[in-house]
């Protein structure tokens, strides 16, 4: 890859992925260089959706076929990333499938705003989190990569799932989406109309509280594949899992209220994420037990534990 198509997806993930790409800056530079086009790939689609306003839905989806087929080879690349991307897909044999699943994912943004259960979310997903997690194995190339592959789909969705829940806010104001499922808003009382009001209440933090419990076992899942990936790969990959899952302390500490303000990480606290996971690192080279010492997702005991005796969800 020519430095300029590198340099081109470096600015996109340093202008929109701040937390992640603190966390690409430890990858090996084989695998840096190709994290940063791919980045600049996914959100150049995705921009064609969450910056749409004004713009027709025909269009939209006129210009996601454009970058499907561009991504596919299909018609010659516009512009240094997509020239980058077509250059990784044969390199790395990324399957179309994997493509077109990312591509039909943005597609559906334009007419879903609501998702009715866990599982039309988790399906939506799958294409939008679980695709980049397998683009990104492929890149990597671990040995064993048909092992790493699940938890890799796991740990994207994790890091989706921490997107939605600090997200709802901006989400609902700037695009009209409500990316919690309807059968959990329903189950504690919640209605749409409260959350497009901006209208927090104990019913929403029990509601967002389900949800928190359920990414974070998806956190638990995705960490128990690093230990499949190449070892200068592992870190990086756990410094990203311990970064996104901070969002979650911020969460909790604002009692769960993602309405009133998005939750943040400063620039002190990931500073701090990353000498604590860089320390017990030096230690242990195992992803499972520093994941468990310095992240936000508490032990699986420790979370029964809490459930078993009420835990800190809130009543509604």
């Amino acid at each position: 890859m020519q430095q300029k198509h590198i340099d081109a997806g470096k600015t996109i993930q340093q202008r929109t992925g701040k937390t992640f790409y603190l966390a690409t800056k430890f990858l090996p530079e084989r695998v840096r260089h190709a994290t940063h086009v791919l980045y600049g790939f996914f959100r150049i689609a995705d921009e064609v959706v969450d910056d749409a306003e004004g713009v027709p839905p025909d269009r939209q989806r006129a210009e996601l076929e454009s970058l499907r087929a561009q991504a596919l080879g299909e018609t010659e690349p516009e512009g240094p990333v997509l020239e980058a991307f077509e250059e990784l897909r044969r390199e790395y044999d990324i399957a179309d499938d994997e493509i077109n699943s990312f591509v039909d994912a943005m597609q559906s943004d334009i007419e879903t705003d609501r998702y009715e259960t866990y599982d039309d979310l988790e399906s939506y997903m799958r294409g939008s989190a679980a695709a980049v997690g397998v683009m990104m194995t492929a890149i990597m190339d671990p040995d064993e990569r048909e092992v790493a592959l699940p938890h890799a789909v796991k740990l994207g969705e994790a890091f989706q799932m921490t997107n939605f829940l600090r997200d709802v806010r901006e989400d609902v104001v700037e695009r009209d989406r409500i990316y919690l499922p309807q059968e959990t808003l329903r189950s504690y009382g919640v209605s749409d109309a409260q959350i497009e009001r901006l209208e927090y209440s104990d019913s929403f933090a029990a509601a967002m509280t389900a949800e928190l419990k359920r990414t974070e076992e998806l956190y638990r899942e995705g960490v128990a594949g690093i230990r499949y990936l190449p070892e200068d790969c592992q870190l990086p990959v756990l410094l990203a899992a311990v970064l996104y899952a901070e969002h979650h302390t911020v969460i909790r500490s604002q009692e769960y209220d993602v309405l009133s303000r998005e939750p943040s990480l400063s620039t002190t606290r990931k500073l701090r994420c990353l000498a604590k996971t860089r320390w017990h690192w030096h230690w242990s080279r195992d992803p499972d037990a520093v994941f468990r010492r310095v992240s936000a997702v508490p032990d699986r005991d420790r979370d029964r534990h809490e459930a078993g005796h009420g835990g800190r969800v809130p009543t509604q």
